[in-house]
């Protein structure tokens, strides 16, 4: 079996007796985790049966958010939500209706196959905050993401840039350590804590949050004008070299010691480790993604490191798998060409944030068609941006949204600005809510639909649809009491308005099942295929643009961005000041002189009933001097607040953060108890969400990722009587 509860999908085992799971453990033969296992694997089977799981379809009977729901039957439930959703087509127009995901728990194919059929480009995610961005340069910029770091397989150098795999990524981190006993791999670890992964570092850049935009440019400064960048390489397979060996002159490790707190002799130590450590890994970490204003030049500055140090696509560097060749991939699923030029140009977020959409989307595709057969699939990649998307739920500018699918996210909780958030919910005419959980946002829901976990359903992925090998793992039981899988519910949905004919497989193995069949293997079943095979892995091939070119406009790596520069965007790295530093917004460095960076619990909601991985509530990070300044001990209650919003939480005092900085949990909530709708204002009281600040004019500028990072803030201790 493979978890999905994350896009590693470990292998797991499970223990059946009488056809009840009575054990799940990990799996010492799988490739990828190799028998690690984190707590989220570890608490499935107490979840699986937990007496706060969502068991039965519930319709909503009282005012929304009062939490008075009565069962209902699916077929009641789907009867009655496609014939609101064809009401409010005909009314509204189908851009009028949306959906909002998290990450991987979901047949994501055939949540695009049922919009595009429907006819709304109105697809959303908490992807712009989380690896699309670097992905999507990336992929501008030389045909595919890196995103198979080889450490495991020579890398001499590992640059461990905004995660923590020590404490997130288990088996991750195992690899990087193996790497240093088997090569001697050097690793360099940028983050402003001093975290797990710090700890094993060779050395650590604790650069102040959301300056890593500067180090890059630093980086890029250093290797070139020392001449440590790969000439051969860049002569051959690059364009635009000279204009940015002309842009990063300015910035220098003394400019990007005032921006970063890092000094300028360990910036310029660094770069040349990376640079002169070959084959090198630049390992891609959220926290990048997370910079709001600036972050894709963040990305840019970090495509020109890989590609001029010659660390693409070679055996220890950043591998560009590129698609599957014969399996069918998410794309070829997701019927694109059905949603019609008119409803493209709908998308909300697309005349400004043009990479993250159907503009950038539409560049992009034709050159990975042209040199792969195959593109990134539009889920995840081409996007209604969230900012926008809940503006027009609150507003109905600049037309009206008046519904929501939301599965595998629990936006009231998860996204930046979380009473815009709230005002856009509670402002629709039709919210649906696929979960586990009584979460907040399906407190506010017309209808709640019980969802089937991974134990309880069949998984095959390919890494969102990016990668050159698939991981097939069969469902350990039947989903339990009435809970249902996402593609059966689109496939239901599809069904009642008309999109028969294109939803041939009732269950998800006929589906997977068909998605093998260019693989060429001799199998009845997709089980047959699970038991004997599992996954498959095309031939890895290193250095693919000597024979085929790189999948761009020029097919070299585009230092100078074409792509870019047609959407009307800076087309080389630079500069961007982040959006709630002191120099951006002087106004109010005095009134609010703290740092806060937020990360860890929640990552699109997924995580939400995990008692074990979780303290009962939440609790910040502060250094012992702030500590002192605020009179604060060990536990007690402190006032987080920033110019949108005021949480409080429990301090926990370390020394792995800077005096100045507060380190905040993201997305937190009360799962331990029963939410109801007296319980949905305690994540305003809670939730450190309420404190980010999602104004458009904030997001970064190609791809409209909020900025969780480095944001001004004060703090103060709760009084007793508070």
């Amino acid at each position: 079996m493979a978890c999905n509860l994350c896009h590693k999908s470990c292998g797991m085992l499970a223990c059946l007796e009488n056809g009840a799971i009575v054990e799940i453990a990990d799996d010492p033969d799988y490739p990828f985790n190799k028998g690690a296992q984190c707590s989220k694997g570890a608490s499935a089977l107490e979840e699986l049966d937990h007496p706060n799981r969502i068991n039965y379809p519930l319709k909503r009977v009282g005012e929304r958010g009062s939490g008075e729901f009565t069962r209902v039957s699916w077929e009641e439930a789907l009867d009655d939500i496609a014939g609101k959703l064809e009401r409010l087509k005909k009314e509204y127009g189908a851009e009028a209706i949306s959906t909002i995901g998290g990450t991987n728990r979901t047949d994501d194919f055939a949540r695009r196959r049922f919009f595009n059929l429907l006819g709304s480009p109105n697809v959303a995610h908490t992807v712009p905050a989380c690896w699309i961005p670097n992905f999507l340069i990336e992929a501008a910029s030389y045909g595919w993401g890196a995103c198979d770091n080889n450490v495991a397989g020579g890398a001499r150098c590992a640059v461990i840039w905004g995660y923590n795999p020590g404490a997130t990524y288990v088996n991750e981190m195992e690899k990087i350590l193996r790497a240093r006993e088997t090569f001697g791999t050097k690793i360099i670890v940028i983050d402003p804590r001093f975290s797990e992964t710090a700890a094993k570092a060779d050395l650590w850049l604790p650069i102040r949050p959301n300056s890593d935009n500067a180090l890059a440019l630093a980086w890029l400064n250093v290797i070139i004008n020392e001449g440590l960048y790969d000439a051969e390489f860049v002569s051959e397979w690059t364009v635009g070299f000279g204009e940015l060996a002309e842009r990063v002159e300015e910035y220098t490790p003394e400019w990007a010691a005032e921006k970063t707190g890092v000094s300028a002799e360990l910036i310029a130590e660094a770069a040349r480790m990376y640079a002169t450590s070959k084959p090198a890994c630049l390992m891609w970490g959220v926290a990048t993604d997370q910079l709001g204003r600036g972050s894709t030049a963040g990305a840019q500055a970090r495509v020109a490191l890989r590609a001029i140090c010659g660390n693409l696509d070679v055996p220890g560097g950043d591998v560009m798998p590129g698609p599957h060749p014969t399996f069918i991939t998410d794309w070829e699923m997701e019927l694109n060409e059905k949603l019609p030029e008119e409803q493209r140009a709908k998308q909300l977020g697309s005349d400004r944030f043009k990479l993250n959409s159907w503009p950038g989307y539409r560049l992009i595709s034709e050159n990975l068609e042209r040199v792969w057969g195959k593109s990134i699939p539009a889920e995840w990649f081409c996007e209604a941006n969230p900012p926008v998307l809940f503006r027009a739920m609150a507003t109905g500018e600049p037309y009206p949204v008046k519904a929501a699918i939301v599965l595998a996210d629990n936006p009231l909780v998860s996204y930046a600005n979380t009473k815009l958030v709230y005002q856009a919910l509670k402002s629709l005419e039709l919210l649906v809510v696929m979960e586990y959980w009584m979460t907040p946002t399906a407190v506010l829901a017309d209808y709640v639909l019980p969802a089937a976990s991974w134990l309880e359903r069949p998984v095959l992925t390919t890494t969102y649809g990016v990668s050159d090998w698939l991981i097939a793992s069969e469902r350990a039981i039947e989903p339990l009491y009435e809970r249902k899988t996402d593609y059966e519910l689109w496939r239901e949905l599809g069904l009642r308005l008309g999109q028969g004919e294109y939803w041939p497989w009732e269950r998800e193995e006929e589906v997977f099942k068909h998605r093998l069949e260019k693989l060429g293997y001799e199998i009845e079943s997709y089980e047959e295929f699970v038991h004997n095979y599992r996954y498959d892995f095309a031939p890895r091939e290193y250095r693919k643009y000597l024979e085929r070119g790189f999948a761009t406009p020029s097919g070299k790596v585009e230092l100078k961005n074409s792509i870019l520069e047609k959407l009307g965007y800076d087309p080389l790295p630079h500069y961007v000041e982040p959006p709630f530093s002191p120099e951006a917004r002087p106004e109010l460095a005095e009134d609010y002189p703290l740092v806060l960076i937020t990360g860890g619990s929640f990552q699109g909601g997924k995580k939400r009933n995990e008692k074990k991985a979780l303290p009962e509530e939440p609790t910040v990070a502060i250094n012992p001097q702030l500590a002192k300044a605020l009179a604060a001990q060990e536990g007690d209650w402190i006032w987080i607040e920033t110019p949108v919003g005021k949480v409080r939480q429990r301090v926990m005092i370390t020394d792995a953060v800077a005096p100045g900085v507060i380190q905040a949990p993201r997305g937190r909530w009360f799962s331990e108890r029963k939410a109801d709708a007296d319980d949905i204002a305690r994540i305003f009281e809670f939730n450190i969400n309420v404190c980010l600040d999602d104004d458009p004019d904030t997001c970064d500028e190609a791809c409209g990722s909020w900025c969780t990072r480095g944001v001004l803030c004060r703090a103060e201790k709760v009084n007793k009587e508070e």
